[in-house]
């Protein structure tokens, strides 16, 4: 069994920065895969980041220039870092993990981008 635990979320200001964490514990082998994504009110779910074990990233076209997926495997640990923040940003953001050939998803987080 693999749990994740995220956190990070909260209220911020437009322009604003915030950092989201996602761990991974329990019966883990190696993560071939660590993604945020995210999901607005009304909307579908949506890949934000993703970050493949080697090295590999790729982005949104929305958040390019403004987010940085990276990870620790030592840890187990995937963050995001999220600047330039802008209001359109507001959504319950989420991790997931595939790992010995299973996807996990996190509980989420909320993020809020307003003034």
């Amino acid at each position: 069994q693999v749990q994740l635990v995220e956190s990070g979320g909260g209220l911020v200001q437009p322009g604003g920065s915030l950092r989201l964490s996602c761990a991974a514990s329990g019966s883990i082998f190696s993560i071939n895969v660590m993604d945020w994504y995210r999901q607005a009110p009304g909307k579908q779910r949506e890949l934000v980041a993703h970050s493949a074990r080697g090295g590999s990233t790729n982005y949104a076209d929305s958040v390019k220039g403004r987010f940085t997926i990276s990870r620790d495997d030592a840890k187990n640990t995937v963050y995001l870092q999220m600047n330039s923040l802008k209001p359109e940003d507001t959504a319950v953001y989420y991790c997931r993990i595939i790992t010995n050939g299973y996807l996990y998803w996190g509980q989420g987080t909320q993020v809020t981008v307003s003034s």
